[in-house]
């Protein structure tokens, strides 16, 4: 592991942001936002000890929104020339003219930017060079295929990237960040009898201190797919389903959408009622954070430069909030929450940063004893959600839990149902893992429809 030499500069990018909202006004544009961002990545992978692949990706881009009135306009591009930015901002100014107008489009109100931004840990400022990468594949891959059973890889991973971002308004606000990213995985397959399944485990982290070892991934990598051997069916019918905590996250995500500021706007969500209202049981709480050191989705500021702040979206079962940006709030007459996603080139949407739900009391192992006869989850395939009414559907697999036990694997199964219904019977077990941007437990829904035979 080295230091790196030439890490995206977020000074730099902040200096192109100014620029091109300078240029925007000087276009004949009223108001301007400019996005630039800067990304090196290098992933490797191995298969059976050797080098199958190298890839190394360099990425300079930037986007800015301009308003002429209340009509605007966005582009994206990467030419980033003193020729290229011209062009590129008078044809976007010449858009915006043409534009029909929206009673909603403005920048941020200026008594909500973010005046000091706080310090984050988000970068690490090391590489790993490609003899490291492909290292650390082999030995992923190793582990993984030392566990019985596992006959073949898939692809074993190693990778590493570096990035920075910008962001500036004429209103003012000009501020950049640093991220760097560290991973590594693989994916393996298990025979019998002619019979092949094929199963994975990965960790990602913003410094290599949060990684998983290189061991535990690939053992892990290796037992789920040894497990899956001869899965078999199951019958249909309602009953007690336990989602791994690697998929659990579907609830999170979908609970994401609904309480989306312009899907509410829109009328095109299933909790577009539920303000205040209970959503899940007593005692649930999913907080969003954009703040966490090392946090995958950290931000200090959200897509439009607006102050933001740790969140209770679900409080004690509570629905306490939407994701608002600034054109949904004024849509509903409420105020900015500070959960803008910047949207290179165009306008920003809305949604979460580091959002989790909290751990519950009991183990995993608890909630399949106490499951008696019922389904454990373990992966998603082809999910299908109404957003209007909240019904559910999606292909699994996973394992048969019966007298509290963990059977034997099963596949070509469908849970469904209504994630209205789903939320207010969730529990959540004790095993939440920080993995991701968006974490969650294992949770139990209690009498859910299992299609199988």
């Amino acid at each position: 592991m080295t230091q790196a030499q030439s890490a995206p500069d977020s000074a730099r990018l902040q200096e192109i942001a100014g620029d091109l909202i300078q240029r925007a006004i000087k276009a004949g544009a009223d108001a301007a936002e400019a996005s630039v961002g800067e990304s090196r990545q290098t992933e490797l992978s191995v298969r059976d000890g050797n080098l199958e692949d190298i890839e190394r990706s360099e990425s300079l881009d930037a986007g800015v929104r301009v308003f002429v009135g209340q009509r605007q306009a966005g582009v994206a591009f990467s030419d980033l020339s003193d020729q290229g930015r011209q062009f590129t901002i008078e044809r976007a100014v010449a858009m915006a003219k043409a534009a029909p107008e929206d009673p909603y489009a403005a920048l941020a109100d200026p008594a909500r930017m973010c005046q000091d931004p706080p310090v984050l840990n988000l970068f690490e400022a090391v590489e790993w060079t490609p003899e490291e990468l492909e290292a650390k594949a082999i030995a992923v891959e190793k582990a993984a295929r030392a566990i019985e059973g596992v006959t073949m890889t898939d692809t074993a991973f190693a990778s590493y990237g570096q990035g920075a971002a910008a962001y500036a308004t004429t209103t003012g606000f000009n501020a950049g960040w640093r991220k760097s990213y560290f991973g590594y995985g693989a994916s393996v397959i298990a025979g019998k009898d002619g019979a092949m399944e094929r199963d994975y485990a990965a960790t990602a982290a913003r410094r290599t201190a949060d990684l998983k070892s290189i061991d535990e991934i690939g053992t892990e990598a290796g037992e789920r797919t040894a497990r899956r051997v001869g899965p078999q069916k199951i019958a249909s019918g309602t009953m007690p389903v336990i989602f791994d905590r690697r998929v659990s996250t579907a609830f999170l995500s979908a609970l994401s959408g609904a309480i989306s500021g312009p899907a509410v706007a829109r009328g095109v969500s299933f909790l577009r009622d539920k303000m205040g209202e209970k959503v899940f049981a007593d005692g649930i709480t999913i907080l969003d954070d954009p703040h966490r050191d090392w946090g995958h989705a950290s931000c200090p500021f959200d897509g439009e430069g607006t102050v933001n702040q740790a969140r209770e979206i679900i409080s004690d079962g509570r629905l306490t909030s939407w994701f608002l940006n600034s054109s949904a709030a004024r849509q509903l007459d409420l105020e900015p929450t500070g959960h803008a996603r910047r949207n290179m080139g165009g306008p920003p949407g809305a949604g979460p940063t580091n959002l989790h739900l909290a751990a519950g009391t009991v183990s995993r192992d608890d909630l399949i004893s106490g499951a008696g006869e019922g389904l454990l989850v373990t992966e998603m395939f082809g999910p299908s959600l109404n957003a209007n009414t909240g019904d559910w559907s999606v292909g699994v697999s996973g394992y048969r839990i019966t007298g509290g036990k963990i059977d034997h694997p099963v596949s070509e199964v469908t849970v469904a149902g209504n994630l209205i219904d789903i939320f207010a019977k969730l529990v959540p077990a004790s095993d939440l893992e920080f993995r991701g941007a968006v974490n969650a437990p294992s949770v139990c829904v209690d009498a859910i429809s299992v299609g199988g035979l």
